[in-house]
């Protein structure tokens, strides 16, 4: 066994597979176990780089044997190899912890129940077009350790769930960005709120005085617990509701954006923004911040601002058919993001929703449900919690068991100028690989009508 020591990597998928290949480069020795299929690409990677794994099982005597192991957020603490684990003391971290221990790049590390995949690829963007050697990780693009072990990058932008955080001890942010925290994945926090709130801020940890936190004073949650916190780091909320004298916010006649930090301001017209919506400015203040903090020009973040185009799946148009919109928000995984959605609606609207259930609560939508709803197609395999909120309140609510199935009985009871609504509220899970997944076979049934 090599010097350096036996690691253990659980899950191959991207971030298993390129954490196992940093470690393998790092020295370790390292072996690699999914209790499901392996993707064929992660498979020919596993080969070629001459790493042992193995699939559809763990081979617990292997397993136990690790000096540390690196697990996929994917996999719950309620799962039976992770409790053995646990029972014997090995430490477990995450690929965000792990790659971190191998690269002086600055991060820019961005969280949040809903916007961090915008805001995140936002960013990413306006650090690109500034000409800085930047690489994208996390939640999206490449595996931050895969990247690590192959690329020389100066910057990483870091989308981080909160499961990636609760394996992340020493890691720490440069810019840690967190947009808002409401009720999501409480299925995975023993459905107490307090417990997911404390994951998110788990970003701030390690941070110290040569480092930014970003944070919306907007949101309630956030607030109440920064009340709290007694921090180091230089601390910079935005807000569409209150002025700031450190940070972003609109101008007394919200017509325009206005950031003030380290005696440079940034100021540009609200309408200009590339991304409409109360939660893309939110989105947009974020980057910006992020940008300003690193140095970045102003003409570089008004470039992007007014030019970069929509996340995939995150309230993405797709086609008019029969003058009935069809728009896809697949990402709209939790109760908060779909809020957003319904709010942007200024159609009749007939709403697509349902999947695997992570302790919702739907009352909250009853008002936007009301204003905005003429129908729900429920697609799940347990629609009950959402007829519990809404049989009686929308007269027309049917359940159906694909895709397919929903998009045409959508599509059937549209009119024209009506909106049909992908924003399924919950994980995709029950009937769908992932919500990509879920993203596509609705466009491709769209497109099928």
């Amino acid at each position: 066994m090599n010097n350096k020591g036996y690691i253990v990597v659980l899950g191959a998928g991207e971030s298993g597979v390129g954490s196992a290949i940093l470690a393998q480069k790092q020295g370790f020795d390292v072996f690699v176990s999914d209790f499901g299929t392996i993707a064929e690409k992660y498979k020919k990677a596993l080969i070629e780089n001459n790493i042992e794994w193995e699939e559809k099982q763990h081979s617990m005597e292997k397993i136990l044997a690790a000096d540390e192991v690196i697990k996929s957020p994917g996999i719950p603490e309620k799962a039976p190899v992770v409790k053995e684990l646990r029972a014997k003391g090995i430490n477990i971290i995450s690929e965000i912890e792990f790659a971190g221990r191998y690269t002086n790049a600055k991060t820019v590390c961005i969280t949040g129940s809903n916007g961090k995949t915008t805001t995140t690829l936002l960013t990413y963007d306006l650090l690109k077009r500034a000409g800085l050697n930047v690489g994208l990780g996390g939640n999206v693009g490449k595996s931050f350790a895969w990247q690590v072990a192959t690329e020389n990058f100066d910057y990483y932008v870091l989308e981080l769930s909160s499961f990636q955080l609760d394996g992340m001890y020493n890691f720490k942010a440069d810019v840690a960005v967190l947009m808002n925290v409401t009720p999501d994945h409480l299925d995975r926090y023993e459905y107490k709120f307090e417990n997911y709130l404390n994951s998110k801020f788990r970003i701030m940890q390690n941070m110290d005085k040569d480092c930014y936190f970003v944070y919306c004073q907007d949101d309630p949650a956030t607030m109440e617990k920064m009340a709290t916190i007694c921090s180091k780091t230089n601390l910079v909320p935005f807000s569409l509701e209150k002025q700031v004298e450190v940070g972003a916010c609109l101008s007394s006649d919200e017509s325009q954006i206005n950031i003030h930090l380290q005696n440079n301001d940034f100021i540009m017209n609200y309408n200009e923004l590339s991304l409409p919506g109360k939660h893309n400015a939110y989105n947009s203040m974020a980057a910006a911040i992020s940008a300003k903090v690193l140095g970045i020009k102003n003409e570089y973040i008004r470039e992007s601002l007014t030019s970069f185009q929509g996340v995939e799946h995150r309230l993405e148009h797709v086609l008019k058919v029969h003058k009935i919109d069809f728009i896809n928000d697949s990402k709209a995984t939790n109760i908060n993001s779909t809020w957003y959605a319904l709010e942007s609606m200024h159609q009749p609207t007939i709403w697509i929703v349902g999947g695997k259930d992570k302790g919702n609560d739907y009352t909250t939508l009853l008002p936007l449900v009301r204003q905005k709803v003429k129908a729900i197609i429920c697609l799940g395999v347990d629609n009950t919690p959402i007829h519990k909120v809404f049989d009686g309140v929308i007269k027309d609510i049917i359940d159906t068991q694909s895709m397919e199935q929903a998009v045409k009985s959508a599509y059937f009871m549209g009119e024209e100028g009506d909106v049909v609504l992908l924003s399924p509220c919950c994980a995709s899970f029950d009937l769908f690989e992932n919500y990509e997944d879920r993203g596509r076979q609705f466009k491709a049934a769209v497109r099928n009508l």
